[in-house]
């Protein structure tokens, strides 16, 4: 494998293909530092490899491979959605922009985070001043919080697109959407195309506010996703019900994704953001029929330009700024949060999944040996044809049975109470997954907000461009925090309704097991 050494760059093709890892994506070519080198080590047959937080560099000749969510079996993307055609040359666009509705031309507004010329040729000099991250693979950096920190960040922003921060009374929060929905996801049926050639799920997916039935099958589900996590850097994109590659046409297996799905679209569509984003409400309402439409909107979804730095240029904040030492404050008491809830999380599921597992096997086994040992004795009383004696043998019988059937009524029961509970916590992983990213796109702003106020202490930074730098470090700030606050205010709901569910179908389940004891006790009233 071949360096080129520019100006202290080291240059990689893209064009070059791994031989040893097959199955490996290649990106696009780059240049990396010579600080990124060093971590390369010597791997098989001769071929680097480059470990970092998502990416490796792998192979003989090249490349860097990245995770992707790509789709197999069932969800292969084949001809359903390929088309050649772009967002530009559908009507009601110009190069890519959005028109108003009488198709007067661009209904947008551009923003910059510089305001002239000058001002950018002022802003590159205080980037290179205040300094680039070395690891250019950092998720401050992969998702455009550097570039909009450092004002490079440039767009037209739409009306529509503009997301506002408030101040609340526990500090910064989304707007609440004026609008509120919920979407229902029913009746996953199997459905067959190429003459039965290919089987698939489709789920029935009926939103509030159109009242529209919609079909979607799990690929549709995992665009979305994709298309939201890369457009909101600091939002938390619940994560999907995993994908099953054997056995998805199970029915358990049907029923458990129903059940992940219906909780992923709950947080969807009580998030004040996402709820509004126009790649969700063209999921949620293109009509399943009109192929030319639904295409039309998931191209114009994948050359959405607020995405990356650009979609900070979509925040609006309160007036006054934060005080970023607060800031601070509150992020590591969130960062001490997620990592203690994380864990007891865990060790919950844990808990949980071993007590379901014993209830389902174990306790049913048991009740059911108590059941026929019962049964064993009234048999054996049998054996004395006393007529006195019958009332007893039947009373003693009918005991083994209802301890058969509450063990039944064990092996029957996690799935009222217990799954539910572990749906829960699998939710809330995915969303403490996500939050180490936010947050280090927060720490990096104000990394770079630190580096600023020293440079103009010592005199190597203008007053003004400084100001720039902390001005966009409050944008970022604010939405972090209102993100924070959501997750909070969705955390309470969730495990409070979760909680009182599961006591219901505890008291339920007792109830019901007291009522098979004392049926059998009566049995032995008239012995």
């Amino acid at each position: 494998m071949s360096f080129v050494v520019q100006d202290f760059k080291w240059c990689f093709s893209s064009r070059d293909s791994c031989q040893v890892c097959s199955k490996v994506e290649v990106v696009e070519a780059g240049c990396f530092s010579f600080s990124d080198i060093i971590a390369l080590k010597t791997s098989h047959t001769g071929g680097v490899l480059l470990q970092t937080a998502r990416a490796k560099w792998c192979g003989k000749s090249g490349g860097l491979a990245r995770q992707t969510t790509s789709q197999g079996s069932d969800d292969d993307w084949d001809d359903d959605w390929d088309d050649s055609s772009t967002v530009a040359d559908e009507p009601g666009t110009v190069a890519g922009r959005y028109t108003d509705h009488e198709g007067n031309g661009p209904s947008t507004y551009r923003v910059s985070t510089s305001s002239s010329r000058a001002n950018a040729q002022q802003q590159t000099r205080s980037s290179a001043t205040v300094g680039r991250n070395l690891n250019r693979f950092s998720t401050f950096v992969k998702s455009g919080g550097e570039a909009f920190v450092l004002g490079e960040a440039s767009g037209f922003v739409k009306d529509g697109d503009k997301i506002c921060v408030v101040m609340g009374e526990y500090g910064p929060e989304w707007q609440e959407n004026p609008y509120p929905f919920t979407c229902t996801i029913d009746d996953p049926t199997k459905q067959t195309k190429f003459k039965g050639m290919k089987s698939y799920i489709s789920y029935k997916l009926t939103p509030t506010h159109t009242h529209i039935q919609v079909n979607r099958r799990y690929k549709h589900f995992d665009w979305l996703y994709a298309r939201l996590a890369e457009k909101f850097p600091v939002i938390s994109v619940p994560h999907l019900p995993e994908k099953q590659a054997t056995g998805r046409f199970e029915e358990d297996f049907i029923s458990k994704r129903r059940k992940g799905l219906i909780w992923w679209m709950n947080h969807m569509t009580s998030h004040p953001v996402l709820a509004r984003c126009d790649v969700f409400q063209h999921f949620l309402m293109s009509n399943s029929t009109d192929e030319k439409a639904w295409k039309k909107g998931k191209r114009k979804a994948e050359k959405d330009e607020m995405v990356g730095a650009n979609f900070f240029l979509t925040i609006s904040t309160p007036p006054a700024p934060l005080d970023f030492q607060d800031v601070e404050s509150k992020i590591d008491g969130f960062k001490t949060f997620t990592k203690r809830m994380d864990d007891s999380s865990l060790q919950l599921n844990a808990t949980v999944n071993e007590f379901a597992r014993k209830q389902i096997s174990g306790f049913k086994k048991e009740y059911q040996k108590v059941g026929m040992s019962f049964k064993a004795l009234s048999q054996a009383f049998e054996m004395d044809q006393q007529v006195y004696s019958s009332g007893l043998n039947l009373a003693i019988s009918f005991t083994g049975d209802a301890y058969e059937s509450i063990g039944e009524y064990f092996s029957e029961q996690p799935s009222k109470d217990l799954d539910p509970v572990m749906d829960l916590l699998a939710l809330y992983q995915g969303h403490l997954a996500n939050f180490p990213d936010i947050i280090h796109v927060q720490k990096g702003a104000l990394t770079k907000v630190k580096e600023s106020q020293k440079h103009v202490e010592e005199g190597k930074m203008d007053r003004t461009q400084a100001e720039g730098i902390h001005e966009r470090c409050n944008i970022i700030s604010c939405a972090t925090l209102a993100e924070i606050q959501h997750f909070h205010q969705i955390r309470v709901r969730d495990f409070r309704a979760q909680m009182q569910h599961y006591l219901q179908q505890q008291i339920a389940f007792f109830q019901k097991v007291t009522g098979k004891l004392e049926e059998a006790l009566k049995k032995y009233d008239n012995v």
